[in-house]
């Protein structure tokens, strides 16, 4: 006997049935449509290229050289075998102490040293998709909110709200200044909560920012800072992108404000999330990090990470390679440049065609603007254009509606998840795609101009039928005062 979508919904939890993970939505869509016929180079030439995820391969050979030169950092080695049963029965969920040391190591050499982090408030996590849930777990309860600048990474809906029942309410970012986040959109965001009756609990920034690609200058944070200091909320940053800037403005951590003389602010109320799937390229190893200002918070969230804890093995590999400050000097000055060059190559290959990007200098991704080649400026139109992408030019690119984005027309595109040949075929796609779609708007635009003409032309000839019937002395009809008047 089969079970009906009824039998399911009432032997299962509202969580197992609902559609809150967003599975559904255009932006996992587009990994679907990878995943049925990913691009290969030869055995797939005509597939789908992936550009709808932001992972970082360009620096790999030099994760691989140092791996090489350290075999004694793994415990599946013979070099480290010896300690493999101390790290397998390893299970405390404060983590190895070494780990957290070296995250915390990181963390400061990532921030350009101008801030220390303390080992003993590392809390680690499933990666920063755990660290956000863990986060919102600690600080709200169901139906309460945070604030969020629009447009926001699509994971957010997931991470936050799913399993938590936490709302996310969005802070109005216009393209007409950048989607700069402005002091007058975040108390409109405030009072329509305040008016709804829903308690904000806090504000939640990706710094750099995901879509965007930009960084946050030292103004709007200082700004951020007083605004939930005077509202007594919590302050959640996403700084998984901190290694990814790659020219100035450099990046500035919320870490670096809270330690300038002039800013006031209870601390209790900042809380870092981190991790290493950006910076490093590791998304795999599911390094994810909280970083909190709060003791109470420290406490209940490592609690908590008993559900969602990284490996010993993983630990163990990642202490031994972050201790290695000469290898992470050279790997954050290296990354960063390889960084610069593709977004360069990848941006100036976009403009040969006409087609611009937000300016930024972050992240793994750009902010592609497509909206002239919208047929009419509504969301409707941009899901039309997406579809045609992902079917036709066959690019993975996720559309701006995933990210909550007010206005239609703008794409995340991710340029570093691939080698130099494959971004080289997705940019003649675009190419070919763009100079398609500037010859349909011509042809468009002759039938529509021979079609006025026509419509023209017909109009004179019937006005003048009508001049000579009206004119001839055997019309029955008078003629009209107007027409006497011309």
């Amino acid at each position: 006997m089969g079970f009906t979508l009824s039998n399911q919904q009432q032997l299962l939890s509202k969580i197992a049935t609902g559609t809150g993970h967003g599975e559904n939505t255009p932006y996992f869509d587009g990994w679907k449509a990878f995943d049925s016929d990913p691009y290969h180079p030869t055995t797939n030439p005509q597939g789908v290229i992936q550009m709808g995820l932001a992972e970082n391969q360009l620096s790999f050979d030099l994760i691989q050289e140092w791996v090489l030169k350290n075999p004694e950092a793994s415990i599946c080695t013979a070099q480290g075998a010896k300690e493999f049963k101390d790290i397998a029965i390893f299970q405390d969920y404060h983590g190895l102490p070494e780990f957290r040391k070296a995250v915390a190591n990181f963390m400061g050499k990532v921030r350009g040293n101008r801030v220390t982090f303390n080992p003993d408030r590392i809390v680690m996590s499933g990666g920063a998709t755990g660290a956000h849930e863990m986060v919102a777990f600690c600080l709200a309860d169901p139906g309460e909110a945070f604030l969020v600048p629009v447009p926001y990474y699509p994971g957010f809906d997931r991470d936050l709200r799913w399993r938590t029942g936490v709302q996310l309410l969005p802070v109005a970012c216009e393209s007409s200044n950048n989607f700069k986040i402005t002091r007058a959109a975040l108390e409109d965001a405030y009072e329509k909560a305040q008016k709804a009756n829903i308690r904000v609990k806090g504000l939640l920034i990706t710094n750099p920012s995901n879509p965007l690609g930009t960084i946050l200058d030292r103004e709007t944070l200082k700004s951020l800072v007083t605004f939930i200091n005077e509202k007594n909320i919590h302050l959640v940053c996403d700084e998984i992108y901190a290694a990814t800037v790659f020219t100035q403005p450099r990046f500035i951590s919320i870490a670096e404000i809270l330690e300038e003389e002039d800013v006031v602010c209870n601390r209790d109320l900042v809380h870092i999330v981190y991790s290493l799937s950006k910076d490093m390229g590791f998304p795999g190893f599911r390094v994810g990090i909280v970083y909190s200002y709060n003791d109470a918070v420290v406490n209940c969230a490592r609690k908590m990470s008993s559900f969602g804890l990284v490996s010993t093995q993983t630990q163990r590999l990642i202490a031994s390679m972050l201790s290695d400050n000469e290898f992470v000097d050279r790997f954050i000055v290296e990354s960063a440049k390889r960084l610069e060059e593709r977004h360069t190559k990848f941006t100036e290959g976009l403009e040969e065609q006409g087609t611009t990007c937000l300016k930024s200098n972050g992240g793994l991704f750009v902010w592609m603007d497509l909206h002239k080649h919208l047929k009419e400026q509504t969301f409707e139109a941009e899901m039309a254009l997406w579809r045609t992408i992902i079917n036709e030019v066959k690019l993975n690119v996720s559309p701006g509606v995933s990210f909550h984005c007010p206005q239609p027309g703008w794409f995340r595109v991710c340029f570093v998840n691939m080698d130099d040949q494959t971004m080289e075929v997705a940019l003649e796609r675009i190419r070919h795609f763009v100079l398609q779609d500037k010859e349909a708007a011509v042809v468009a635009m002759k039938k529509k101009k021979n079609c006025w003409q026509s419509k023209k032309l017909s109009l004179s000839f019937n006005h003048r039928r009508f001049d000579e019937v009206n004119m001839s002395p055997h019309s029955p009809i008078p003629q009209s005062p107007l027409v006497r008047a011309t």
